[in-house]
């Protein structure tokens, strides 16, 4: 089929997506792997789904904004090749489910007229440029960082020294010191700055989410404007050298940072700087923006609504906000899930239109705001708005719930994320109806722990799991709590605090609301109240949820779901590989280790003892599912790698040694001596199957790849 382009479709776009349909045609043929095929498309925003046969489509939309008519085109692109659903993503993206792979080059050219790309979307390359959404419009500001980002945006779209990357590579650039696009959870994030008098950014490098998430570090307190792209060029380029890809899921340049340092990553990025193509940019801030058409009302600042109708007052405090060009507001609106259907999509453009500036910006949570409204035009505004469903008060508080599809779409996704969100906002409008005004606690959902929800950075978050109960599994929340920023306005990635069955979520999250409100100190922030308290607390808290003796049929039963649940994950699509069992189950060991050590220094000696223990049953377990060694009761375990193992390079050289070891957890006292050399032997445990593990995969390659996942959007 051949496709007639428009003019407004540049030569390049139009390479890229005759490409894409000679690789469809290739691909379809039997001359391309689907490997091969996949590392290809994705790189195009053309992402598998859990269903079989469809796409997801990613449209890349920089730092969220779009004006009207895009938003109105691809409202028809998605009726015609679609669902007829928009669905607004975390990283200010807008997302299309089940598209047929053969019509994506015509959905490709049709957003290209329009203005709009596919192109590295999704794959191992430079992903959508996030950005504050109320740049330009915000009061606290020092400067406007839209053209920044699109700068930035352009600069690494289709630029060679990204296109092949071991990993995906995230950008975000903040506004202002609040850092409200979460710089600190991105591989680079800049946050706007101005020092003496000279524009510029103070950059985080290293931040990530996913099963390992990292908070990013300072590498720099202030780099000139001009020196901003270019630097992250050098980041790029030593990412594109030294970082990993045959361990893919330790591909990201968290990992990298990590490994290496920071010092030493600053002597790479200065040994790339002599081939960087521009030692300096300049970026061009000069350009008509849509504020340059609005003259400040300072006749009308600070207006206030007056109304009987309760609904108005809320909407008006809570999404409505006086905008830094004095007499102009911005309106959020608050969009449950991020799904809006085509038909409001439209008639969204045509409120935007009459009212406001043709500049709508998709927020990072997954809502839009509208800017440059004339105050005397709210009640009108908020009527349309009202009639589509748009209106609903609260936007970017504790009852505004971020997430990421779940099962409804996504292959990786465990458990629904979709319905547990309904049901924690239905339980805080019937119970909290105050909690719109908290704009302190954010809460974020993610299907699995990979995170396109975000739930890392969340004050609370929870991410989609499964757990055992006999010979049935059931849906499962893990409960995560101190994300996102305390008091001090300190970004921090979040603790894993205990997991639940699903159906309790709702209780999970009014316990928590309840315990904040009976005991934080008047004015005291919710990370600031959970560090105060600690994850100990918290953990007893919530403990009486994750008891599995008094489950009920229901308790099997997911969100949104009538039939039993089964864990039905599929292979993950971002990163284009699978990650066995094995991997996953020697990272949950990690983690116990760790736990162990806190504990350890917590002077919990029990505690560390028992945590270690778990380590020997966890690491035990990967060892045996390596062999396709069936695992049931701990004692189980014990006993089958004590048998199978016995003699292996780095183990027990008698049968019974390894028994006698692990179960000496109940021939001692829990003392600080016996804590520190159990401990010690757990992770001496721990580091001789991780070598047992390579030399496996270098002598047999991946023997089984299971159900599990790495890496996602996030």
């Amino acid at each position: 089929m051949s496709i007639a382009f428009s003019d407004n479709v540049s030569a390049a776009a139009q390479r890229d997506i005759l490409d894409l349909q000679k690789k469809i045609s290739t691909f379809y043929s039997g001359q391309m792997t689907d490997e091969q095929f996949r590392k290809f498309r994705l790189a195009r925003g053309v992402y598998g789904q859990r269903q079989p046969g469809v796409q997801m489509i990613r449209i890349k939309l920089p730092y969220g904004r779009i004006t009207a008519d895009q938003l109105i085109r691809i409202a028809d692109v998605s009726d015609r090749y679609a669902t007829g659903n928009l669905h607004a993503t975390t990283r200010q993206d807008i997302q299309l489910h089940f598209v047929k792979l053969a019509d994506s080059p015509l959905l490709w050219a049709e957003l290209e007229d329009a203005g709009i790309t596919l192109k590295e979307a999704c794959g191992n390359t430079v992903r959508n440029v996030t950005g504050s959404a109320r740049a330009g419009v915000d009061p606290e500001e020092p400067f406007d960082i839209s053209p920044y980002a699109q700068a930035i945006f352009e600069y690494f779209l289709r630029n060679p020294i990204c296109q092949e990357m071991g990993r995906k590579f995230k950008i975000s650039v903040s506004s202002s010191e609040k850092d409200s696009a979460y710089g600190y959870m991105h591989d680079i994030g800049l946050i706007a700055r101005v020092q003496n008098g000279e524009r510029g950014f103070k950059v985080l490098l290293g931040g990530g989410l996913g099963a390992q998430p990292f908070a990013a570090q300072t590498v720099t307190e202030f780099i000139e404007e001009d020196r901003a792209i270019p630097f992250i060029e050098a980041v790029i380029r030593v990412f594109d050298r030294y970082g990993e890809r045959t361990k893919r899921h330790k591909a990201r340049m968290k990992y990298l940072l990590n490994d290496i340092g920071l010092d030493e990553f600053r002597n790479r990025i200065a040994e790339e700087w002599p081939a960087l193509k521009n030692k300096t940019l300049a970026v061009d801030t000069t350009a008509p923006s849509s504020s340059d058409q609005y003259a400040p009302r300072p006749e009308v600042s600070g207006y206030q609504l007056e109304t009987e109708d309760t609904q108005l007052k809320h909407w008006f405090r809570t999404n409505v906000f006086e905008q830094k060009q004095v007499g102009w507001y911005g309106v959020q609106l608050r969009v449950q899930v991020g799904d809006m259907s085509s038909d409001t999509a439209r008639a969204l453009a045509e409120l935007v239109k009459t009212y406001a500036a043709d500049d709508i910006r998709v927020t990072v949570n997954q809502g839009y705001l509208l800017r440059f409204v004339r105050p005397e035009d709210l009640p009108a505004l908020y009527a349309g708005l009202d009639a589509l469903g748009l209106a609903t008060p609260g936007f970017d508080t504790t009852a505004d719930i971020t997430t990421c599809p779940g099962t409804d779409t996504c292959n990786l996704a465990i458990s629904s994320s979709y319905g547990i969100t309904r049901a924690l906002e239905t339980m805080m409008h019937a119970e909290f109806p105050d909690i719109i005004y908290n704009n302190d606690i954010k809460i974020k959902i993610s299907g699995c722990m990979n995170g396109c929800g975000q739930h890392s950075v969340a004050n609370i978050g929870f991410h989609g799991s499964s757990v055992k109960n006999g010979a049935a599994v059931m849906p499962a929340l893990q409960v995560l709590l101190g994300g996102g920023f305390n008091g001090a306005g300190e970004g921090q990635i979040g603790d894993k605090v205990v997991k639940i069955p699903t159906k309790r979520g709702p209780d999970a999250l009014r316990l928590l609301l309840q315990d904040y409100e009976a005991n934080s100190f008047e004015g005291e922030y919710f990370n600031d109240y959970y560090g105060r308290q600690g994850k100990s607390y918290f953990y007893a808290l919530l403990k009486p949820l994750a008891d599995l003796k008094l489950v009920t049929a229901n308790d099997f039963i997911d969100w949104d779901h009538t039939e039993q649940f089964t864990t039905e994950v599929g292979v993950g699509e971002c990163a284009g590989v699978m990650i066995d069992l094995v991997a996953t189950t020697l990272e949950e060991a990690a983690e116990k280790l760790t736990w162990a050590h806190e504990a350890q220094a917590g002077n919990r000696p029990a505690d560390a003892i028992y945590h270690a223990y778990n380590v020997f049953i966890t690491g035990a377990k990967a060892a045996l599912m390596s062999r396709d060694v069936n695992t049931n009761t701990q004692h189980g375990i014990v006993a089958d790698f004590d048998r199978t193992f016995v003699g292996e390079d780095g183990f027990h050289t008698l049968e019974g040694e390894f028994k006698a070891l692990v179960f000496s957890i109940n021939k001692q006292e829990p003392s600080e001596a016996f804590a520190a050399d159990f401990i010690a032997k757990a992770e001496q445990f721990r580091e001789a199957v991780l070598a047992y593990r390579e030399r496996q995969i270098a002598l047999e390659g991946m023997p089984q790849l299971q159900e599990l996942v790495q890496a996602q959007d996030s």
